[in-house]
């Protein structure tokens, strides 16, 4: 019997390792560009004359279109699926980047409101990237491989601070902050019309094998999720009954809230990390780029690993919820070893206790997995883009919060602690509020 499951293993093709390749690079170039404004910040809020609090803002106003346009875009993708969408998505976002390195060439007050609205654009194009991330795996992956794909594409924000903070960083330091968003963005528009000629459906892939499909379907891949999307009036989009039916699941809704936990992590790194690195522990700018890539990588380690634990213990004792459960929730109390941060001096001791956070946070960012696995068929998108509404609320809250801090404090010490504490909460969400993690079944309207 082992030798004619191996002999299957050998005809299968592998086209699905193909496909979280793509999505991870993706989420790669993704992440580096939200956080062209925390590696050019240092020097641009120094040119423009930005205090922290309005610095706060300018950070957050990614955050504030890429929470309203979740659901939206969530719903373009459940109606017109998730290649073109997604493509359009990352040729924009790209644009709207390189865009950014205009406003150094106007007034201080005319740059900030030009900044605000090109980052607030972003936002908006970024939106359907993670749900359509979500999706795909859905459609292209079986149960049991579902956590790794997920962590692996999830780990890649992890992975554009390890390759792209310290070239970031060399550019603002050897050009000046402009050339860091003219540079992302040319990359983007590449990646993007890479994603066109790589991206389809199981069915529909050039590549793919009746061995692997078979073996994906049979695994509870949803792979005609978006099969023929066009000209069919019953498939014209989930319903706002739908979205009704997920909020008021008490499952998703301790999901929620630990995924906005958990991405308060995720946005301290994004936004305020290097200026902490310059302001607080007297780096340069070059110096902040690459001592960010240690917690990065920790982060990237962290990040693979728990989506490898998570499919272990799927394998060892089928239950979805000790799988998905136990990393999340180890991973979050770890990850308040970043309050340790503000006990020590040596720098060395902080980037360690930062790296030490961050692989605690990349071993718990399960959340997508947990999408892809609770999502309902016909709502994946939605389901996603709710998910992800919550989840990057933090994305507002966050620079905000931690800019009123400093301003109040003149230290970071209170920003930290807010950060740790927001782990607990993840954990806490996941322990008591989760319950068993399974796909919802939507009722008829």
């Amino acid at each position: 019997m082992s030798a004619i499951v191996s002999a299957a293993d050998t005809r299968r093709s592998r086209v699905r390792l193909l496909i979280v390749t793509m999505l991870f690079l993706v989420t790669t170039v993704n992440y580096a560009d939200r956080a062209t404004l925390s590696i050019a910040g240092p020097a641009l809020s120094k040119e423009l004359h930005l205090d922290p609090v309005a610095m706060g803002y300018v950070f957050s106003a990614f955050g504030w279109s890429y929470v309203v346009a979740q659901v939206p875009c969530g719903w373009l993708l459940d109606r017109f699926g998730s290649k073109w969408v997604y493509a359009i998505s990352i040729i924009v976002w790209s644009i709207f980047t390189a865009m950014q390195g205009l406003v150094g060439f106007l007034s201080a007050g005319a740059a900030v409101v030009l900044l605000f609205g090109l980052r607030f654009l972003v936002g908006i194009a970024e939106a359907p990237s993670f749900p359509a991330n979500a999706r795909i795996v859905a459609s292209w992956f079986p149960g049991n491989e579902r956590g790794t794909a997920s962590a692996f594409f999830n780990s890649g924000q992890y992975f554009a601070t390890v390759i792209f903070a310290p070239l970031m960083g060399w550019i603002a330091h050897a050009y000046g902050w402009r050339h860091v968003f003219y540079v992302m963005g040319v990359l983007g528009i590449v990646m993007g019309i890479a994603w066109i000629k790589t991206i389809y459906e199981p069915k529909e892939h050039p590549a793919i094998n009746e061995a692997e499909f078979d073996y994906i379907k049979q695994g509870g891949a949803l792979v005609d999720m978006d099969a023929a999307k066009a000209g069919k009036t019953q498939d014209s989009g989930p319903s706002w009954d739908h979205i009704r039916q997920l909020l008021a699941n008490r499952m998703m809704l301790g999901v929620y809230i630990g995924q906005y936990c958990i991405n308060t992590l995720t946005y301290f790194f994004l936004t305020w990390f290097p200026v902490y690195l310059v302001k607080e522990r007297g780096l340069s700018i070059l110096q902040a780029g690459f001592v960010a890539t240690l917690p990065a990588l920790c982060g990237f380690i962290g990040g693979v690993l728990g989506g490898v634990i998570s499919d272990y213990i799927l394998r060892r004792t089928g239950s979805l919820t000790m799988a998905r459960k136990i990393p999340i929730v180890g991973g979050m109390l770890l990850s308040m070893s970043i309050i340790a941060c503000n006990y020590v001096d040596g720098q060395a001791l902080v980037v360690g206790f930062m790296a030490l956070a961050f692989f605690g946070k990349g071993i718990g960012a399960l959340g997508w997995a947990v999408v892809s696995d609770t999502s309902p068929k016909e709502a994946g998108g939605v389901s996603g883009g709710l998910f992800n509404t919550f989840g990057n609320l933090s994305s507002i809250t966050t620079p905000i919060i931690i800019g009123y801090i400093l301003a109040a404090t003149g230290s970071f010490n209170g920003a930290l602690v807010f950060v740790g504490a927001n782990a607990l909460v993840a954990a806490i969400a996941y322990l008591f509020i989760v319950g068993e993690i399974k796909r919802v079944q939507l009722k008829a309207a």
